[in-house]
């Protein structure tokens, strides 16, 4: 899958780049693109020389989630196997990844597509884009996480609604109501992400990895059990080399220089 092009990726400094290349179907997955994807995502977990990652599309979507004329060519549709060896493994790379993931969601953003942008760390949309949890539909139910983040997110009324009705969420919803991160007009859009992206990139990645496993938990442990992995982590934290470099440049008064180590 590394010469696929429904994928591509680049790297500059710490920071990978993933973009879904599909433009003429609005970056809808097929197979292939899934495959490349999960590709991807390992190469940038893997290379210690990562530091944040980026995920984003090319054209005018984000995703518009699957393609179903491939799904539609099978005689026979495993519905079940398409949600466990495609898009659970997507959600686990990026939720399992000792790194931040940005989504940078330049256009619609529909069905799983969708719910790919919500497993991700922090999320960002161009202020001209929609979300659409498009499922119901076609009588299909929201896979690739939607279930377990959308309601975190926004609640558990708010995410019935929305996943029932298939309601357009703009740019400006879907801030006001917790779903997203952050919106930025259009022509500014890029030179923003390159900013929050350089941002993460130049902080303590073991502290941020460590933060994200810990929230990762957060809804699943008691406030004494979650207490307890805060100590835990804290204690690795503590051990770091950045962690020094943090206390060293406070008390130096100069700015850190985090190596992610």
């Amino acid at each position: 899958m590394e010469n696929s092009t429904s994928i591509l990726y680049t790297q500059e400094g710490g920071i990978a780049t993933i973009t879904l290349n599909r433009p003429s179907v609005f970056n809808s997955f097929n197979q292939e693109m899934i495959k490349a994807l999960q590709h991807h995502l390992d190469v940038a977990a893997q290379d210690v020389s990562v530091r944040a990652v980026v995920l984003t599309g090319t054209g005018k979507a984000f995703c518009a989630g699957q393609d179903l004329g491939e799904v539609l060519e099978e005689k026979e549709i495993d519905f079940n196997k398409i949600v466990q060896e495609n898009y659970n493994p997507l959600v686990l790379k990026i939720r399992n990844m000792d790194k931040p993931v940005v989504a940078a969601v330049n256009g619609v953003a529909a069905g799983a597509g969708a719910n790919l942008a919500l497993a991700c760390d922090i999320v960002v949309a161009k202020e001209s884009t929609n979300f659409i949890q498009a499922f119901s539909k076609i009588g299909l139910i929201p896979d690739c996480g939607g279930t377990y983040f959308l309601p975190r997110l926004i609640g558990l009324q708010k995410a019935t609604a929305l996943m029932m009705l298939a309601d357009k969420v703009s740019a400006h919803q879907a801030k006001e109501i917790g779903m997203i991160y952050e919106f930025f007009a259009d022509d500014i859009f890029d030179t923003e992400v390159a900013k929050i992206a350089d941002k993460l990139a130049n902080l303590p990645t073991k502290g941020l990895a460590y933060t994200k496993k810990l929230l990762n938990q957060t809804f699943n442990n008691s406030i004494e059990e979650q207490l307890i992995q805060e100590g835990l982590f804290q204690a690795k934290s503590g051990n770091t080399s950045d962690y020094q470099e943090g206390v060293d440049a406070f008390i130096e008064k100069r700015n850190p220089v985090f190596k992610g180590e």
